[in-house]
């Protein structure tokens, strides 16, 4: 029911508690006229009944009007109780709300009955609700993109960076990096392939060789000799790093190994390559160098996050979309992820609601102490006003009983 309507109830009730006082009046008048001319008892009754009804009523009145507003617009004393303590009845209506509806032992059952995971799960199964999901995850992380200052997220990069770079020794993770290598053997398919490489240059290049061999040779050995020991040394060479490429076991292969480890402990340990590589990331992340390289790095991060996030099919949102689907069967299936989360949300729930319990007494204080007096009054009076009006009545009708008795007993026994 709206104002409105309550508005013309209030008046028809009113209206009819208005005209049972002006029928007792009536009523009152029409008996005393008679009394004067007609000597009969039964008026005697129905003017004592109606008279008291009339004092009844008016009382009725006069304390309901007193509630609402100045009876007849009189500053009586102690009337238009509402508007002149409408603080005070905020206060004790806000505390009446916290001690009796939000105390720990009435909200506990209705947080303890609290499961959502289920709903959660259901609605965010339906593609319309993921759609909606998604765009407003979108509209809100551009929004961020977009307000962010690009010089100061460059300068928030750079300085982490700076703070990371600062002790990372560089020698150290050079040297640990080569033992992994050679920890999981992933060396030896560089040895093969080098052993390749050089087997198949050896073949490719015997002209080469002969001319070495003839350059450094003797003028007076014959030039077949020459080719000849060419020939020995291409072919012995050849099949030397075919050995190595062909047999994971080489005894070259091992020293290789041994070389290598050797050279990965000194890079670690040797306070010369230390200085090295500070030297090398020094000159590589130069204050100037950082800046440049964060201004790219957050212009390429932030470009790329906006074309995914305004893309309606980019790889970012299908991403976002599988995941949700997943979340929402696990939320439908997955019984203990269901607990958890109900667990959760309940008590937090419960923690919240117990820790700011105070609030919610100040709001509605406060929010009925800001009423205007008159507002006040009347939102009252049209939510009770209809069952007040039931008091003029009934103080009408039990007015005139009582009239009646006292003028039963006066008339009988005194």
């Amino acid at each position: 029911m709206n104002d409105e309507a309550k508005r013309k109830q209030l008046r028809k009730y009113k209206a009819f508690a208005t005209g049972l006082f002006l029928l007792m009046a009536m009523i009152f008048i029409a008996t005393t006229l008679l009394q004067k001319n007609i000597n009969s008892h039964w008026i005697g009754y129905v003017r004592a009944f109606s008279e008291a009804a009339m004092v009844g009523a008016l009382a009725d009145w006069f304390a309901v009007t007193a509630l609402f507003r100045h009876p007849l617009g009189l500053p009586i004393p102690h009337t238009n109780l509402i508007e002149n303590s409408k603080q005070r009845l905020g206060d004790n209506l806000g505390s009446f709300v916290v001690n009796n509806f939000l105390s720990s032992q009435n909200i506990r059952p209705y947080i303890q009955k609290l499961k959502i995971s289920g709903f959660v799960g259901e609605w965010l199964g339906k593609e319309k609700n993921q759609e909606v999901v998604i765009r407003n995850i979108s509209d809100i992380v551009l929004d961020i993109l977009n307000k962010l200052d690009d010089s100061s997220v460059s300068q928030f990069i750079t300085k982490k960076v700076q703070e990371m770079t600062a002790d990372i020794k560089l020698n150290k993770i050079v040297g640990n990096g080569i033992i992994y290598i050679i920890e999981k053997n992933d060396h030896q398919r560089i040895v093969t392939n080098l052993s390749s490489q050089i087997k198949n240059y050896i073949i490719e290049n015997d002209e080469m060789i002969k001319e070495r061999v003839k350059k450094g040779s003797y003028t007076f050995i014959p030039s077949f000799v020459d080719n000849k020991i060419a020939d020995k040394i291409a072919v012995g060479l050849s099949d030397f790093f075919k050995e190595i490429e062909e047999d994971p076991q080489h005894e070259i292969r091992a020293l290789i190994t041994q070389k290598i480890h050797e050279f990965s402990i000194d890079l670690k340990e040797d306070p010369k390559w230390d200085e090295e590589f500070t030297s090398i990331k020094n000159d590589l992340l130069k204050g100037n160098k950082i800046e440049e390289y964060s201004i790219d790095i957050w212009a390429s991060i932030k470009n790329t996050l906006k074309n995914e996030l305004q893309e309606e099919q980019s790889a970012l949102k299908i991403y976002l979309s599988r995941n949700i689907n997943e979340f929402s069967e696990n939320l439908k299936t997955d019984e203990n992820l269901q607990n958890k989360i109900d667990e959760w949300v309940r008590v937090t729930a419960y923690k919240y609601i117990l820790k700011n319990t105070h609030q919610f007494g100040s709001l509605i204080s406060s929010t009925v102490g800001n009423w205007q007096g008159k507002e006040l009054s009347e939102k009252l009076e049209l939510e009770v006003g209809k069952d007040l009006q039931f008091i003029r009545v009934n103080g009408t009708l039990v007015g005139g009983m009582v009239g009646l008795i006292i003028y039963t007993i006066a008339h009988f026994f005194l």
